[in-house]
């Protein structure tokens, strides 16, 4: 079991991770193995932030748990298929029981795989198209305490990014969502100063070199 040392909580193994991650494995694996780590790849890049919408109103946990289905659903979050997708999908999608079945959140993953293939071929990717908008150290905490973090759900450039993405014809990012995504896709190292994942993934993120 995990116990709550200021900031961060200690599991069994003795690590000291980011208090959000509770006990639950999965979440610790999430918090381990992804969040905070930088993605250049245009096929999760896409996916998270579809994620992220459907996530909107609910738990981070409640989706990660259903990822492998929605990845089933969503052709593997491939957009020229998604594009693809008309009215018989979406009613297949909304009698999917494995994933959320919301109209609207479904509606717009459809018309966010459009919106992708056309930012591709304007921007070169969309993992370019996103770093761009990658925060500068400066306007960052001098130290990420939990107060700092939950503090923070938003920032400049999620703003910039959201504003973006919605005159490209994006549908369910917002700036809050936008943030989220930067936080888990490595824009942004928001694990806390005493979390043990901290100082890894500020590594990986300085050997990381973002897409042109």
């Amino acid at each position: 079991m995990a116990t709550t040392t200021g900031d961060v909580l200690v599991g069994e193994d003795g690590k000291a991770r980011c208090f959000w991650s509770g006990s639950d494995l999965d979440y610790a694996r999430y918090h381990d193995e992804e969040w905070g780590r930088p993605v250049g790849d245009d096929r999760r890049l896409f996916e998270k932030l579809c994620l992220e919408g459907f996530q909107s109103g609910l738990s981070w946990l409640t989706i990660l748990r259903k990822r492998e289905n929605f990845r089933k659903a969503f052709a593997g979050f491939d957009p020229a298929k998604i594009a693809r997708f008309g009215e018989k999908d979406v009613l297949r999608l909304l009698g999917d029981a494995g994933i959320i079945r919301h109209r609207g959140k479904i509606e717009a993953t459809i018309k966010n795989a459009k919106a992708m293939l056309e930012l591709v071929e304007r921007e070169g990717s969309l993992a370019a198209f996103v770093w761009r908008h990658e925060p500068p150290k400066a306007g960052r905490p001098e130290r990420m305490t939990r107060e700092a973090l939950v503090a923070m759900t938003t920032c400049p450039e999620s703003v910039a990014l959201s504003k973006a993405l919605k005159k490209r014809g994006w549908g369910f990012v917002g700036p809050t969502t936008v943030y989220a995504f930067m936080q888990a896709m490595g824009l942004v190292n928001d694990h806390l100063e005493a979390c043990a994942w901290r100082k890894p993934v500020e590594k990986e993120r300085r050997g990381f070199t973002p897409p042109v």
